[in-house]
């Protein structure tokens, strides 16, 4: 059974993205971060070599395998554009626009991410450090995958400016709800862990009353004299 909880613009759904996808309909955008299936289990990474103990984030299985093609064929046909990290690890069409996160990384851990895409713009990059303890922003990390709010903020302004609402259906700790609510995006998150999909909660009531906050508001109107003004 799905639970469904709404705050403000955001709906959030405990349960399998397989089951709650075909009652959606279409949406404007995928903004998500599946599994890649490269065995990352909480074992492996409480054993990386670090300058500081790793966080244990207790016991999970869900990184053994990846999304399968049937959840990648779902998200893609549910929504008008999608950036989807790891996309390098599917079987997804060739794209001129790659969103590149260089992690300015140490070790043994990947220098980048790639998010594939299928919008219509050249490759892109940011630059943002998230290097064991040595983070920019010096955010929480709830999640052993979970991605800078920065990243993710930067990966939904790279969307057309009419997308409204964005999906996540691996929504995680719910970063990329975060996120889309600081930009003023309705969100809907999907999450099948409990403890994770109560995180996500949090984080998204947190994110609604702070929303204001983030939201530039618009420029004012500069008074533009008529041309025939003060005319005798």
């Amino acid at each position: 059974m799905v639970e469904w909880v709404t705050i403000g613009n955001a709906r959030l759904a405990l349960g399998d993205c397989r089951e709650i996808l075909p009652s959606l309909g279409k949406v404007d955008a995928v903004v998500t971060d599946p599994p890649y299936g490269l065995g990352e289990s909480n074992q492996r990474a409480l054993s990386r070599g670090n300058l500081a103990k790793p966080r244990d984030y207790g016991e999970f299985d869900w990184d053994e395998k990846p999304a399968s093609d049937e959840q990648i064929s779902m998200i893609r046909a549910c929504s008008r554009w999608q950036i989807i990290f790891g996309g390098n690890y599917f079987d997804l069409p060739p794209t001129g626009c790659w969103l590149v996160w260089d992690k300015q990384n140490t070790g043994d851990f990947a220098d980048c991410e790639l998010a594939w895409t299928n919008l219509n713009k050249a490759v892109r990059r940011i630059y943002w450090r998230w290097n064991g303890m040595i983070r920019r922003g010096h955010e929480e990390r709830h999640h052993p995958t979970q991605k800078p709010l920065g990243v993710m903020r930067w990966c939904i302004e790279h969307l057309p400016a009419e997308v409204g609402t964005i999906l996540d259906p691996f929504a995680g700790s719910g970063t990329t709800g975060v996120a889309a609510v600081q930009l003023g995006k309705a969100f809907i998150g999907i999450e099948r862990e409990p403890a994770y999909f109560d995180v996500m909660v949090r984080r998204i009531e947190e994110a609604s009353h702070q929303q204001d906050l983030f939201i530039e508001p618009p420029a004012p109107k500069l008074h533009q004299p008529d041309i025939f003004e003060g005319a005798a």
